[in-house]
Formats: structure tokens, C-alpha cells, sequence
């Protein structure tokens, strides 16, 4: 699952491992001791051979299923899924690589991780023409994970993976959709200097006909009928979650800061994306109901640049127009655009997954750069009316809960002193931010890391934003993503210490070297002298 950009990059300081405490929400240090490793672990990724020693007395652990999984209101259990590879199922619609697989699957298992996320592509699915889905390596993959005993997340994925940040392969929308996109370049989410951007289909067209007869809602929707038909009979019992994309990179967004072709660089400031024909309609029209026909002429004159920092520009800097009458209706307009975009699809989603036993979540991203400015110039280029003045963030929670939505952040485990002065970072006030807007809004939290992260701070801080006092915690959390460098010895060991803390509440028990049958494959651990062997193949 992306990254795709599955959300936020940032500078990170990775010799800096020491553990993370605030007075706030995260009251409590956690350190990951040394553990002795033990239990081999072996693949042959070129000849699709994989070896995985016999798993002797594996001691089944109590599991919760995936729709009773209660929130962590008072340090309870926090389950850990894992992302699948971008490229889990292949471009002709087969699973990859699944002798690797299935091992990874037991290796995860052992673990003691709940379940992992993939992503359903629509590119993939529904590439042979409108309404002809292929399902078949989605099909062996869930009876793969059936068979190890773990849960399954599933991405209803409606946008293009590449092109992003952790983006390892190339999937673009579905060709039949990019014919369409040719005849009318208005259906993607344009820039002020005309920039066209394929990522995703523009939600000022959310309601007309312009795929061969449907609208991008209806097609969402044919979708996930189809994901539902062929799957009932694992719904709610191996599939336990739909994470139903709606922007870019999966997650309720414009695309405000794209790195291909290096348009956009962290820590720039991105760019409104309004200028399609169909977005220009909708804010002639706002402005015109208000009676101020020269607010409808576009986005901000004076908003700069892609790669920009906010004092460079009229529009952002401290005093700027952001925070006159003039900037208020346009961040009005374009994060309200946002959030009836969300408010369609979620409710398209809650319609046909209703009664099946599925929980439904959404993806926020965590854009932590220039949020402590006054503008927050980040946050409003990509939908997120969230300012010195204004909480961007309730009324998306608010939205999220409406329909039962879980509300997934990015971003938990970052630090702010990992980040770079200048670009006024802070994912930490960010992550409290949006933790008392679910609270407030009664709305379910669930997080992800933003960046591939392997080190102990990594997963403390993560550990520590899990866990809340004033009742607002993670009632899930799914870690990205399983590859060949996460079953190295050090990061194994440090995964295997994570999804124990996480399990037990975050209390900070240490793993003991063999569980309580005198087995070793609960935690899961690679023997000394086979990591030269692990560093050389990949499982994935």
C-alpha cells in the first residue's frame, strides 16, 4: 500500500534512537532490549524455494476478531497488521511470488502480528474495460492468509501507484480511463500553470457521467460491489477491513505536493490543484452565490510555488491573505470540496458494506511541514483548512464518524526533533491535534508510519502515541512494510518487541528468548549465523 507517497517525507535522523516522552499524551518511555536470536529463517527468492523450519508447538495466542477489536480507551490491546508490497499482485493479475509469500505469511504469524493490508488496485482489477474485473490473485491471496490464521485490510485503491515517495512499481489507472482522460485532460486535478496530474480523477467531477456513461462515484461504487460479491463469504471473518480511497496516495487529499519529475521537494509548500474546468465551475459558482463574482477567477494569485516556504509568498506568510475575508471563502470552498468528495464515497462504501461484518476506514495524511506557522502553508495547498485560527481536522473527523469510519493517520512515528528547523516541523503537535479531534468527534483512531522506519525510537514513539489516559489511543495500527530488509536480524528482533508491546497495552514486557511451551517461533527470531543468508534474499 502506498506511502504511494503513503503520506508525508521528511528528514530523519536515524542515529538518534533514544526514547520519547512528552507530559501530554505519551507519558510513559519504552526501551527494546537485546533479545538472543533464535529460529532459522531461509528463502530462495530467484528459484521461488522457500525453507522455513518446522514450527514446533507454535502456542496458539488468544485472538480478538477483526469487527470486536475494542479502541484503546485504557491501554488495551493494539493489534499490528503489516502492508503487503505495492506489487503484491502482478500486472497480469496473478499473486507474486507465492512461495515467498506464504512464507512471510508464517513468518508474520509467528510474529504475533493480527493481519497484514494490501492494496486492490483499480488499475489492475478493472483494466480490461469498464465493469470486466478480474479478482483471481486477490482470491489467492486471501485464502493464503485464511490459512496462516491472520486477518486481512483491503484498499479499495482508485489511485495510481507511482511516481511517490516508497512507490516501488508502476500501476496506472485503469487504460480504459486514461482513453477517456486523453479526450478531456479536465478530469485530472490540474495546477495554475496547467499542470495535469493522472494520480487521481479530479472531485469536481464526482457526479458526471464522464466514464462511458457513470461517474467517478458510480464507478467506485460498481467497485466495491463487485470486491463485496466475490468476497462475502470472508467478510468479517478473514477480511476485516475496507480502506476506501479518496485521493491520491489512497488518502482524502488533493495532490498538492507530487514528486515526479521533481515538481515538488520536501519542504515545499505545494500548490492548490483547482484549475480543472469542472473545480473552476464549482468556485465561480460559490463565489457568485455570495455575491462576489471576482472571488470565482481562480485560486490565489499570490500562493507561489511548489518549493516555496510560506514567508516567500503574499498568500502564506505571517500576515498574508490567508487570513482575510477573501482567504477564508476560497479555503472554505476547496476544503469543503474535500470533504463532500469523502462524505459521497463513504457513504456510497457504508451503503454496500453494511452488514458485513467489515469495519470501514479512511486515510488522513500526516503533512507535519510548516505546521508551526501560522499558516500552515502544507496543510491548506493539500484540502486541510487548518490554521493558527482554524481546526482543519474536526470537521474531517466529524465526517468519518458520521458513516462509522475509522479515522487512519499517518505519521505516529515520527519526532519532531528528528525533523529540520527550518521547515517548522511538528508531526508530534500534529498527531495530539488530530487525536483530540477523534475524541471530540467520538470518531475511531487507527495510525501507520509514514516513512519505512526499522529502529527502536521508530516503534517507541509509535508505542507511546498508541497508548492514551484522556481516552483517545489507537485502536489499531498497521505498520509499513513487510520486505526483504524488515526480516533482517536487528529489525526482526525489533518488530517481534513491537507487536508484543503493542498486544500487551504497551506495558513494556520484555520478549523472554523462548515462549512459555519452550518453543521459538513465537517471537520469530533468525539465528546468528544465518543472517549473512537473510541480508542476500528477500521474501517478498
Amino acid at each position: 500500500m502506498a506511502l504511494t507517497l503513503r503520506s508525508s517525507t521528511s528528514f530523519i535522523n536515524l542515529k538518534d534512537n533514544r526514547s520519547f516522552k512528552t507530559s501530554d499524551d505519551f507519558p510513559t518511555m519504552v526501551g527494546f532490549p537485546q533479545i538472543k536470536p533464535s529460529t532459522q529463517l531461509r528463502a530462495k527468492h530467484s528459484m521461488h524455494e522457500v525453507q522455513i523450519p518446522v514450527l514446533e508447538r507454535v502456542q496458539q495466542k488468544e485472538r480478538l476478531h477483526g469487527i470486536e477489536i475494542p479502541q484503546n480507551r485504557n491501554g488495551l490491546r493494539v493489534p499490528v497488521f503489516v502492508m503487503l508490497p505495492l506489487d503484491t499482485i502482478s500486472i497480469s493479475g496473478n499473486l507474486n511470488k507465492p512461495r515467498a509469500m506464504n512464507a512471510s505469511l508464517m513468518a508474520l504469524k509467528s510474529a504475533g502480528v493480527e493481519g497484514v493490508m494490501v492494496d486492490a488496485w483499480w488499475g489492475l482489477v478493472e483494466k480490461d474495460g469498464p465493469l470486466n474485473y478480474n479478482w483471481e490473485g486477490y482470491a489467492e491471496l486471501v485464502n493464503m492468509v485464511e490459512k496462516h490464521g491472520l486477518k486481512l485490510q483491503v484498499v479499495m485503491s482508485f489511485h495510481q501507484c507511482g511516481g511517490n515517495v516508497g512507490d516501488s512499481c508502476s500501476i496506472p489507472l485503469p487504460p480504459w480511463v486514461l482513453e477517456e482522460i486523453s479526450k478531456n485532460p479536465d478530469l485530472v486535478y490540474t495546477d495554475r500553470s496547467g499542470r495535469r496530474n493522472q494520480e487521481y480523477i479530479s472531485l469536481g467531477c464526482d457526479s458526471l457521467p464522464v466514464l462511458r456513461g457513470r461517474t467517478p462515484i458510480q464507478a467506485y461504487s460498481d467497485y466495491m460491489k463487485s470486491f463485496r460479491e466475490r468476497f462475502k463469504d470472508y467478510m468479517g471473518k478473514v477480511i476485516v477491513e475496507i480502506q476506501v480511497g479518496m485521493g491520491p496516495c489512497g488518502e482524502l487529499r488533493y495532490p498538492s505536493y507530487p514528486e515526479s519529475n521533481g515538481t515538488w521537494k520536501f519542504p515545499g509548500i505545494g500548490e492548490f490543484q483547482c484549475y480543472d474546468k469542472y473545480m473552476r465551475a464549482s468556485q465561480a459558482a460559490s463565489a457568485e452565490a455570495i455575491g462576489k463574482d471576482e472571488w470565482g477567477q481562480g485560486g490565489p494569485v499570490d500562493a507561489g510555488h511548489y518549493n516555496q516556504f510560506p514567508e516567500e509568498t503574499g498568500f502564506f506568510q505571517r500576515d498574508g491573505t490567508w487570513n482575510n475575508d477573501y482567504g477564508n471563502f476560497f479555503l472554505e470552498w476547496y476544503s469543503g470540496k474535500l470533504l463532500d468528495h469523502g462524505d459521497k464515497i463513504l457513504g456510497a462504501a457504508k451503503g454496500i458494506f453494511q452488514g458485513s461484518g467489515v469495519k470501514l476506514s479512511g486515510k488522513v495524511a500526516g503533512i507535519h511541514w510548516h505546521y508551526n506557522t501560522r499558516s500552515h502553508a502544507a496543510e491548506l495547498t493539500a484540502g486541510y483548512y487548518n490554521t493558527r485560527h482554524h481546526d482543519g481536522y474536526l470537521p474531517i473527523a466529524q465526517m468519518l464518524g458520521k458513516h462509522g469510519v475509522v479515522f487512519n493517520f499517518t505519521c505516529m512515528e515520527m519526532r519532531d526533533g528528528e525533523q529540520p528547523e527550518y521547515a517548522k516541523c511538528s508531526p508530534e503537535g500534529l498527531v495530539r491535534q488530530v487525536k483530540l479531534a477523534t475524541r471530540t468527534a467520538g470518531t475511531e483512531l487507527a495510525g501507520e508510519n509514514a516513512l519505512e522506519r526499522y529502529d527502536s525510537g521508530a516503534y517507541s514513539q509509535v508505542l507511546a502515541t498508541s497508548r492514551s489516559a484522556s481516552g483517545n489511543g489507537l485502536s489499531a495500527f498497521t505498520y509499513l512494510r513487510m520486505n526483504k530488509q524488515l526480516f533482517e536480524a536487528e529489525n526482526w528482533r525489533n518488530l517481534v518487541e513491537f507487536v508484543q508491546n503493542m498486544s500487551e497495552g504497551g506495558r513494556n514486557k520484555r520478549l523472554s528468548e523462548m515462549d512459555s511451551s519452550r518453543t521459538d517461533l513465537y517471537v520469530g527470531f533468525i539465528k546468528e549465523n544465518n543472517v549473512k543468508k537473510i541480508n542476500k534474499v528477500a521474501l517478498v
